[in-house]
């Protein structure tokens, strides 16, 4: 059988006679391939892209250098003069790669493999390359980023791909002068449009952020803001008009209908994310600053618009902060009082009737408001610093104004600066009403959204998914939103949230139609192994078929859905009621199973190859991140004691979470130990299930991780899990765990080791011991880090309780059934973070986050030997730990842990008189832990309060806890004198007599006097008890 001959276009493109000829093979190629899937397989099969590389690696010096020439000439060139035949070789080779790119996740190999990728960052250029030449390669490098974002999850991503060569200094200048370019004309609205959709589509590590921020992108997006800013109208400027300093706008033309606001403010929110220093960096641009001069004496909006009721504002409605930002003249009156305490039956256009009072009374109204002050008169910060951006007011305004996708990314990057802190908390009450409803309207099947296309200046631009982006971005920003607001979540089920959430999670497991592109048949069976796009001829082999675009889409809108779902759940019983009785606990249950550990070219092809139904869904399992956002909302729905006896037992929650916690993946088993946390409390019917299971075991082994969050998780869960737990089950989890490991976690001293300057320690060769408080920042000041944990575990020495509305409570004596994500947080007014201290060195501090998940493991690892010593065997668990872990041990542990800690400060003005030395007290949370171990001991037997009282430098550190600014606290120290003074029967009356002298001669009766006047009613009813039973003693 002979060789088929080699086609002449591909002999012309290796060997070309002259460039005439190579253009016109390039042409006919392009004609080809394009739209005809079957002739770009064929066509890679047979090697085109090697001569293609080498087409434009040839072109690229070349071109490069006349362009440059011609620029810099000093004749002026036309803007339509007719392209030379190298750069229209060059151009047509671009628009074939990305013919092939458009060919989909399959395609991505061979384009790595043939190095393609890296001419084309080359002519990224705008001051050495053609307009077009830039444009062409845009559009390419987007679709190649398309392409990679359908391969199938179970693929590695390789660091040589796309973002690997993008993300460098060099390429990522030229991004930041296409973004910079001044011209109005199309083909640059054009650039800068796929430019910022490019970043989007790249940018997924930390390490891409800092350097878009480092190399001047992120203050170029701001300037692009700033000019839709000036179109709208809404730049700040004299009441008569005229521009208080001609300078304010320069180099900054207004937007124009070419322009797009979408892929900017998109742009934004991927960089700015999880980060307050680049969000500083952004609100601090200098195109900020001229938009919006801070130091004016009288501005105002070129908007000027009549207040709706007139000058007189009743005290009740508030339309703008009392600052000098013109743009709240655009926004609609807002009620002061929380939207949840709004009367329903008022309507929403009028104010109450008497509501209305004079001017003078303002100040006052705002105390209806809701909100503490933060009054500090020596704070000596100007209000500059304090106030609120008028950028917020302006995208407000803008999430009001527009639609699709721009009134979307305009409320996710409000939303991103009202989660760190650069939004007036004082707008909750506004988003609740503003911005919720309508982000909840955008999840209708019927929402309008042409207007967005009929204004649009190339149709490539108009996104033809526009629907599928809201259906997958909408539940996550709704999430981000009303996490830990209750406000703003009744804001959201009052808008019918749960019911549409619902609907989509369901139809995300609709079955999805075949693909309309398929594998050309081969009579060589497919491999099983992933291809080595380093191999040679790799680039004339195509790769993994991913993911279809449809099955994409409902992965991405699954995930989605799932956080919104597990934020509605998080806080109050009644939306957990609301979101089971949607139905939508079964379709949780499935997202929990993960993808099948098989070859990912196989399961790659199963939604192009399978027949049945299940399988046209396009998936065999759910990836890394819907199995983390499933873990997420069976977590917040399993903090009820009704949905735990009921309609989580009946979904057998408990089955994939026991082969979810030993999945080979760290995040899945942290994420899967954080939901068994809530299914083996007391009072869960699923205890006994994962018990005969074993997972005490897997805890144990868990807790001697050395991934800091799955060894938190894990003794976590193992303090619920010994919690009224029979004293054999209790001792079991003791060995396992081994007495000498909980020992260390607990009372290993790193605090006080890293108290002094220049102490480093190697944590994982157990050389030293890590760092966890008193180390300098970046400003030079000693950090508190022992107190760093006191916002994350403060509620886990609360008890649970779903709201003051539900009839059920589910108090024990084990702390929080399991922690929310974040605090419900009282809103305070604005107070701008500083950007002192806030380095990247300091964010991304991998130190910081070890010291703070190490002190949360010593606050767990207490409380789980408070739950081992409490219960109805609490004396043989009392003796059985004095013997496994030593009795003065235990008690030198205890006192350790409440020793304040001598730091040095480094700042002149915090200095003490003793040589810059302070003290610290140690955090509320390890106090409270500690104390309620000291009440159980003395819970026990009469040896064992004999034993306690004996402790006089123990007890001597306790005695100041007892004017503790915490209430817990107190109530602590009280329950500590009832129990060191109750008195068992008649042989334990003379040693009773003893304790209490002991007690009185601390001065411990002098503080529970003071107690008896407590603000707490608990405390004044302890005390009374403590009293009296102490005087009845010591007559």
């Amino acid at each position: 059988m002979t060789r088929p001959a080699t086609p002449p276009i591909l002999s012309e493109l290796r060997n070309s006679s002259s460039p005439a000829t190579q253009v016109a093979a390039l042409r006919a190629l392009k004609n080809e391939i394009i739209g005809h899937e079957l002739k770009k397989e064929q066509w890679i099969g047979l090697g085109v892209l090697a001569p293609i590389t080498r087409i434009l690696n040839s072109y690229r010096i070349s071109g490069k250098r006349k362009h440059r020439d011609l620029t810099n000439g000093g004749a002026t060139q036309s803007r339509r003069r007719t392209r030379t035949d190298e750069e229209e070789a060059r151009l047509q080779a671009i628009i074939i790669v990305g013919s092939l790119a458009h060919g989909g996740p399959a395609y991505v190999a061979p384009l790595n493999a043939s190095l393609v990728v890296a001419p084309l960052l080359s002519f990224l250029s705008p001051t050495d390359y053609p307009p077009q030449t830039t444009l062409a390669a845009l559009r390419t490098l987007n679709a190649v980023a398309d392409s990679l974002s359908l391969e199938h999850p179970t693929t590695d991503l390789s660091d040589d791909g796309l973002p690997g060569l993008l993300y460098t200094e060099q390429h990522l200048n030229s991004v930041a002068q296409i973004l910079e370019q001044t011209s109005l004309s199309l083909i640059v609205q054009q650039q800068i449009s796929l430019a910022a959709t490019l970043l989007i589509k790249t940018c997924r590590e930390d390490h891409h952020r800092i350097l878009l921020a480092r190399v001047g992108v992120l203050e170029a997006l701001a300037t692009k803001l700033a000019s839709f800013v000036i179109t709208t109208g809404c730049s700040l400027i004299l009441k008569d008009g005229i521009v208080p300093n001609p300078g304010h706008i320069e180099n900054i033309p207004p937007a124009t209908a070419r322009s797009r606001l979408a892929p900017i403010l998109e742009a934004v929110g991927v960089i700015i994310q999880n980060s307050k220093t680049r969000t500083i960096q952004f609100l601090d641009a200098p195109a900020f600053t001229k938009v919006f001069p801070k130091d004016e004496r009288d501005v105002s909006s070129n908007h000027d618009r009549k207040p709706t009721w007139g000058s007189e504002r009743p005290s009740a409605f508030v339309t703008r902060q009392t600052s000098s930002n013109p743009i709240e003249n655009l926004l609609p009156v807002v009620p002061l009082t929380p939207y949840h305490s709004s009367p329903v039956t008022q309507t929403a256009h009028f104010p109450p009737l008497g509501s209305i009072v004079p001017k003078a009374h303002t100040a006052q109204s705002m105390k209806s408001f809701g909100l503490p002050l933060e009054g500090n008169s020596n704070q000596g910060s100007s209000l500059n610093e304090n106030e609120e951006s008028p950028l917020i007011a302006w995208l407000i305004y803008v999430v009001r104004a527009e639609v699709g996708s721009t009134r979307l990314m305009a409320a996710w990057v409000l939303t991103i600066l009202y989660r760190s802190g650069f939004a007036d908390r004082r707008r909750e009450t506004g988003f609740a009403l503003l911005l919720v409803p309508l982000l909840v309207r955008m999840l209708d099947k019927d929402e309008k959204i042409l207007e967005e296309s009929s204004r649009a200046y190339d149709a490539s631009f108009v996104l033809s998914s526009t629907p599928l982006i809201i259906k997958e971005k909408v539940p996550g920003i709704l999430a981000m939103l009303i996490i830990d607001s209750i406000e703003l979540q009744r804001a959201a089920v009052d808008a019918g949230v749960v019911k549409k959430l619902s609907q989509l999670l369901k139809e995300s497991f609709d079955p999805l139609p075949r693909s309309s592109s398929m594998s050309l048949w081969t009579p060589q069976p497919l491999s099983s192994d992933s291809m080595d796009t380093r191999e040679p001829g790799s680039a004339s082999r195509l790769g993994l078929s991913g993911l279809s675009p449809s099955a994409n889409h409902v992965t991405k809108m699954r995930e989605a859905v799932l956080i919104a779902l597990a934020s509605v759940a998080g806080l109050k019983d009644e939306y957990r009621k609301a979101v089971i009785d949607s139905g939508v606990v079964p379709f949780v249950i499935e997202s929990l199973k993960p993808y099948s550990m098989t070859s990912p070219s196989v399961a790659a092809r199963k939604p192009y190859n399978d027949e049945s139904p299940k399988q046209n869904t396009g998936l065999t399992g759910n990836p890394t991140s819907v199995v983390l956002a499933a873990c997420g909302a069976a977590r917040g729905l399993s903090r009820s004691v009704s949905t735990l006896r009921t309609s989580l037992i009946d979904a057998s929650l408990a089955a994939p979470l026991f082969v979810l916690i030993k999945h080979p993946d760290l995040e899945i088993q942290v994420a899967s130990t954080k939901v068994v946390c809530n299914l083996i409390t007391e009072f869960s019917p699923m205890r006994e299930d994962f018990i005969e299971a074993g997972i005490s075991k897997i805890l144990c082994e868990h807790a001697h991780s050395m991934n800091a969050s799955l060894r938190l998780e894990s003794v976590w869960a193992l303090k619920h899990l010994v919690h009224t737990a029979p004293n054999s089950l209790k001792m079991t989890c003791l060995e396992e765990l081994g007495p000498g490991w909980l020992k260390q976690i607990i009372c290993n001293d790193t605090e006080d080791l890293s108290l002094f300057p220049g102490y480093r320690g190697d944590r994982d060769m157990g050389m030293g011991t890590p760092i966890t408080m008193g180390t300098p920042n970046a400003a030079g000041e000693q950090v508190d880090l022992l107190n760093a944990v006191e916002e994350r575990s403060r509620e886990s020495s609360q008890v649970v309780e779903d709201d003051e509305e539900d009839e059920v409570r589910m108090v024990d004596s084990i702390g929080a059934l399991s922690r929310p994500e974040s605090n419900h947080r009282q809103p305070v007014l604005f107070r701008r973070p500083s950007s002192q201290g806030t380095t990247k060195e300091s964010e991304f501090s991998l130190t910081n986050r070890m010291r703070t998940d190490d002190l949360a493991v010593q606050e767990q690892g207490l409380n789980l030997i408070r739950n081992l010593i409490c219960g109805t065997g609490a004396p043989e668990m009392i003796d059985y730990l004095f013997r496994e872990l030593g009795q003065d041990k235990v008690f030198d542990m205890l006192a350790i842990k409440l020793q304040p800690k001598a730091t040095h400060s480094f700042i002149r003005e915090k200095r003490s008189p003793e040589n810059g030395i302070r003290q610290v007290p140690p955090p509320t949370e390890i106090i409270i832990a500690v104390i309620y171990i000291i009440v159980h001991i003395a819970a026990g037997l009469p040896r064992h309060r004999q034993l306690l009282i004996s402790q006089s430098e123990l007890l001597k550190l306790l005695v100041p806890l007892f004017g503790h600014a915490h209430t817990e606290i107190r109530v602590c120290c009280a329950w500590l004198v009832i129990n060191l003074t109750w008195v068992d029967d008649q042989s334990d009356q003379m040693n009773c007599r003893s304790r209490a002298h002991e007690l009185v001669k601390l001065g411990i009766y002098a503080k529970l006097e003071v107690l008896e006047n407590d603000n707490d009613l608990d405390v004044r009813e302890r005390t009374k008890t403590a009293i009296h039973q102490l005087s009845n003693l010591v007559r």
